[in-house]
């Protein structure tokens, strides 16, 4: 193998699958704990009675840490006022609202095509709002505080695609590699490849959970990863070096495992937890507004935190005058609170909003 050197184009990168066992002892060991907390977090988003509560919620937080990590910052609060509205949002909250629409809309069209480089492209030009293809020119990574090139990706649009197609057949493979080490596998060639000249660690941060979809080991891209990467962020950059440097494959896919294991575990918990206020929001609201109780509308307030009458009215519970008394009598009752951004009056649910933004 061809000596690697960070200033060099790495275009000797190995293909894929490499030429070591991934399944470890230490590997299978912790790949039991994850797939077993991914199993419990699917069990529990077949709980919930309306799963516009999760899609609409959960793929929003991993949106604002996934930018985060690429220090695009926004908070969870002006994304969900924002979700929209977007016209009036700073050009962070602009940006992490995107990466919301990519993962949503990869997540649609799996539907149509498996998980490839196509898949890839438009993911990625989501993320900007530009159309992006594989890059044709040299592209560098340096350290931010020091300006040293610590990696040099591949070079040559015939390589990049070269190395593509062989991501793509070892995303597909039919072997007996579980995939959770697959997927972790994958991660890191798609990183090590580099295709676009940016936003390669968000997009291929949205084909993890697309990965999980596509593999059936859940129903919608819900896995909050990127809380896990953000929280560990200087050894998600280490141990992806690691491999490229010294082939050292077993502490990135160990990392990688603990982050799916930890973060299925908190949201199923977050779940649990919605399901719960829910349940008794619902049974407040038939206690004190007992005429303009209906499950529909409690589901509604609870499909993103701040609601507009146009949420109501689409849903098909009421016309507009009809629809902005039900949000007003629920703030008379403490259900909603009432807050005006801009020129919209947005009706919020506060004890959700609170909920999904508390990370603990």
């Amino acid at each position: 193998m061809a000596t690697w050197s960070p200033e060099q184009p790495h275009n000797s990168l190995p293909s894929l699958p490499p030429g070591t066992d991934l399944e470890t002892r230490p590997v299978l060991k912790q790949c039991v704990t994850a797939r077993a907390a991914l199993a419990e977090l699917k069990q529990a988003t077949e709980l919930i009675p309306n799963p516009g509560m999760l899609i609409n919620t959960l793929p929003l937080l991993e949106a604002r840490a996934s930018s985060e990590i690429e220090n695009v910052v926004t908070t969870a609060d002006r994304l969900f006022q924002h979700l929209h509205a977007e016209g009036a949002a700073d050009p962070a909250t602009k940006e992490a609202l995107r990466y919301r629409r990519a993962l949503l809309e990869g997540f649609a069209t799996l539907a149509e095509h498996p998980l490839s480089t196509r898949t890839a492209e438009a993911v990625c030009s989501r993320i900007h709002g530009v159309t992006v293809q594989v890059r044709r020119l040299p592209n560098a990574l340096a350290d931010a505080a020091t300006r040293e090139v610590i990696y040099t990706p591949p070079q040559g649009e015939a390589r990049i695609r070269e190395l593509l197609g062989n991501w793509e057949r070892f995303v597909h493979a039919q072997d007996d590699l579980d995939p959770l080490i697959r997927m972790s596998a994958a991660h890191y060639q798609f990183e090590a490849i580099h295709p676009f000249t940016d936003g390669n660690g968000r997009t291929g941060r949205v084909l993890n959970s697309l990965f999980l979809v596509e593999r059936g080991l859940l129903p919608s891209p819900i896995l909050y990863l990127s809380r896990y990467i953000i929280r560990n962020k200087s050894d998600y950059y280490r141990l992806l070096l690691g491999i490229t440097r010294d082939r050292d494959w077993e502490p990135w896919l160990l990392y990688m495992l603990r982050g799916v294991a930890e973060t299925a575990a908190w949201t199923t918990t977050k779940i649990g937890a919605i399901r719960d206020l829910a349940r008794e929001t619902a049974d407040r609201v038939r206690a004190e507004l007992p005429k303009i109780y209906t499950r529909e509308l409690v589901d509604v307030v609870f499909e993103q935190p701040y609601c507009r009458i146009a949420n109501v009215v689409d849903a098909g519970i009421a016309e507009r005058q009809a629809a902005s008394r039900y949000l007003k009598a629920l703030a008379g009752v403490g259900v909603l609170g009432e807050r005006k951004v801009g020129r919209e009056k947005l009706f919020v649910n506060t004890r959700l909003l609170d909920l999904l933004t508390r990370d603990d």
